[in-house]
């Protein structure tokens, strides 16, 4: 069977798709670069903002349009938030919720999914499922904050973690066939280990990943700055560590941030970022922020951009908010103001991801 995989969004999609890509050779598909070519569609899908909903549509009515006769599998966070919208679409087969996602090649092959065997995968005539030497790995799912803005704790559920056994043993099959990096993604990254009571999960990931493989680079995908202590950066004394942390701000105004429940403020945040740039010589750090959040004033944002402007980021990932049904955001009065109705925000400048 050939089957050709698509994804939206986030670094967390990107390692789940890449791993059903992988589950798929294991049982003797072939991966296509050409939807026309194939026989399964799987599509992961993304709802963090309208846009991202919008563009999960058009990708399923796309792909339709390229192979009228393959089955359409769709998955992801838009998917699962808004089934009748996905249900509707033309060649739409199955749909797979979020917690099913793991399960997702078994229901569309009628094939169990072995453990990781290594030796279909050194037969595929390219290295991993598009290419890459570099390898995302997905540590831990679901989220048990409650940031007002955010419908991926809605899509993804609560927390939970990958055994560590089971993370490193991946990385190892992967090292053995030719990845040269690894990425750790997650919905709550900084979280791992906490479900299983393990308050430095993280830390001993990193750790273990670190003394028991041999993966020439490691790199830590978006960690919120509240799981954080100044000892976490010592870790980058292991030069395998990518000099790069991503530390999502969303504002740099105490008030937004309250009324957002981010679970950090002004002197929290500055203190984490000095603590990282005394720990980690020429760190790069990025972030990211939203704009016209419900409730933002003029002096909001001012102080917003001020802060930020501080903070001296390497990157920024600036949006306008975007009201997502279910939120708690979503029902405050008025919605987005101010600065969000502006063509372009100023924050904005190009991303760089370090």
């Amino acid at each position: 069977m050939k089957v050709h995989l698509r994804t939206l969004g986030c670094r967390l999609n990107q390692a789940e798709i890449d791993a059903m890509a992988r589950q798929f050779q294991q049982q003797g598909h072939e991966i296509v670069e050409d939807a026309a070519a194939a026989d399964q569609i799987v599509v992961n899908t993304c709802a963090v903002t309208n846009d991202a909903g919008r563009s999960s549509r058009q990708l399923v009515r796309q792909l339709h349009r390229e192979k009228p006769d393959a089955k359409l599998t769709i998955t992801g966070c838009y998917a699962q938030i808004a089934p009748s919208e996905i249900r509707v679409l033309p060649g739409v087969e199955r749909i797979i919720d979020n917690l099913s996602k793991d399960r997702l090649v078994e229901s569309v092959t009628g094939q169990a999914v072995e453990s990781f065997d290594l030796e279909p995968l050194s037969r595929a005539s390219r290295l991993g499922a598009v290419g890459r030497t570099r390898a995302f790995i997905k540590v831990q799912d679901g989220c048990d904050n409650a940031c007002t803005f955010c419908v991926t704790t809605i899509a993804r559920g609560p927390g939970r973690s990958r055994p560590l056994p089971e993370v490193v043993a991946e990385i190892r099959a992967l090292r053995d066939i030719g990845y040269q990096e690894v990425v750790l993604t997650g919905v709550h990254l900084g979280s791992y280990g906490h479900d299983l009571g393990e308050k430095d999960g993280l830390s001993r990931l990193v750790q273990a990943i670190l003394t028991g493989t041999d993966v020439p680079r490691l790199r830590l995908s978006s960690l919120e700055p509240w799981d954080l202590s100044p000892d976490f950066f010592d870790l980058w004394a292991n030069p395998r560590l990518c000099r790069h942390l991503h530390l999502p701000l969303q504002s740099g105004c105490d008030a937004t941030l309250k009324r957002m429940l981010r679970r950090t403020s002004q002197a929290q945040f500055r203190a984490l970022i000095q603590a990282a740039r005394e720990r980690i010589p020429g760190v790069s750090i990025t972030t990211d922020v939203i704009a016209g959040f419900p409730g933002e004033t003029d002096d909001e944002f001012a102080i917003s951009e001020a802060f930020i402007h501080e903070m001296d980021f390497a990157g920024l990932h600036v949006f306008r908010y975007s009201r997502r049904p279910g939120t708690a955001a979503a029902a405050a009065r008025g919605g987005a103001r101010g600065r969000a109705e502006r063509p372009q925000c100023p924050l904005d400048r190009p991303f760089r991801s370090g």
